[in-house]
């Protein structure tokens, strides 16, 4: 029996790496374009954007993850099934409980362990990430000073740069600023380093020309300097931000009463999160089990099992929706959270019971004996 279901196990593993994978890598390409602009406009190094896109797979694993094993399971035990496998051992008196078995310790397996992605793995990734988008976006070193060319970096404001050297000082910078309504200034040096400051961050130029025409009356004005600075604002000073419900510990959001600062929204929603963080990884046990009950306590039929895979998926389909409305309900009203550990706790029951209990056989036996009794 314990080789049947390693064997079970091993193909619905590999099932589920092949499309998990598959999955990951359609929608690692969807999200990277979110970033196209970053590389073409700001020079984003191919590291950076795999490290930034990377961040983001631990959500998009969690979310999959449960509709992955599904049709990893749906496939191999209709594979065995049509293979005449599952009838030889149905034959040889194994139950559908133990023939699900394997399915049963996928789904636990993966429950256990998006259960640590989703609490630790998750907000970590969401902080590195939100540090390195704030970085990509305004950060006014390498990634917006790009080489021989035109950088505008405020309206009104254009850098350009001739080289980037090695101790982290620029040459050839030529700096246009029209931000003063009054006045257009250009100026131009010969070297320069970017230094960060409280109120943001400032080039400092040496040996350097400044040009200003007013625009009132056209006056012209050229000054000669040994060293020269311009402000850029509040452009790269990073602000405090306050930590999305993603990046907060599963403490943080049960406990999102206490702090005053949140809005009863906010608390509601911070709260619903709490409970998916914790409710989201089981669904891999309940997909698990909805995949292969089916399939095991129905009538073998020589034409295929389209009917029962074509019930399993819809009732997957209904869960996922429910389970999208009661997030929504409960966002208003935390008196709709038990309708989310119901969306969990009735179909896994359901499924438990019926291969535990249900018995094709004996319901036969006696749906004819009354049909005699009738006659």
């Amino acid at each position: 029996m314990k080789k049947l279901n390693i064997y079970i196990t091993r193909q619905i593993l590999t099932g589920f790496l092949l499309v998990t994978f598959s999955l990951l890598s359609i929608l690692w390409l969807t999200q990277s374009l979110r970033f196209v602009e970053l590389i073409t406009n700001k020079g984003l190094p191919l590291g950076l954007f795999v490290q930034m896109t990377s961040l983001l797979m631990p959500r998009l694993f969690v979310i999959l993850s449960p509709i992955a094993l599904f049709v990893a399971v749906l496939f191999v035990y209709n594979r065995l099934l049509s293979d005449r496998e599952l009838v030889v051992m149905q034959s040889a008196g194994i139950s559908p409980w133990q023939n699900a078995k394997a399915a049963l310790f996928m789904g636990i397996m993966l429950s256990v362990f998006n259960l640590y992605v989703n609490n630790i793995g998750i907000p970590q990734a969401e902080k590195a990430f939100n540090e390195l988008e704030w970085k990509v976006k305004n950060d006014v070193s390498h990634l917006m000073f790009r080489e021989g060319e035109f950088t505008t970096l405020q309206y009104g404001l254009t850098v350009f740069v001739t080289t980037h050297e090695k101790d982290g000082s620029v040459t050839g910078i030529l700096v246009n600023d029209e931000r003063n309504p009054k006045s257009k200034m250009t100026v131009s040096a010969e070297k320069g380093r970017i230094v960060y400051t409280d109120k943001g961050p400032r080039l400092i130029m040496i040996n350097g020309v400044r040009q200003e025409i007013t625009n009132a009356n056209s006056q012209f004005s050229s000054l000669s300097f040994d060293r020269y600075s311009v402000d850029f604002g509040n452009m790269g000073q990073k602000k405090a931000k306050e930590e999305g419900a993603r990046e907060k510990s599963l403490s943080e959001l049960f406990n999102a009463r206490s702090d005053p600062n949140l809005t009863p929204n906010e608390v509601n929603r911070y709260i619903v999160e709490g409970n998916k963080r914790i409710l989201t990884p089981m669904f891999n046990l309940v997909f698990a089990l909805l995949a292969c009950t089916g399939l095991l306590i129905g009538n073998f039929n020589r034409r295929g099992q389209s009917k029962i895979i074509s019930v399993s998926i819809s009732a997957m389909v209904l869960i996922q929706a429910l389970d999208l409305a009661f997030t929504n309900m409960s966002a208003k009203s935390l008196y709709c959270l038990p309708l989310l550990y119901a969306n969990f706790a009735i179909p896994l029951a359901a499924c438990i019971y019926l291969l535990l209990f249900y018995n094709p056989a004996f319901f036969r036996r006696r749906k004819k004996q009354e049909g005699l009794e009738n006659e």
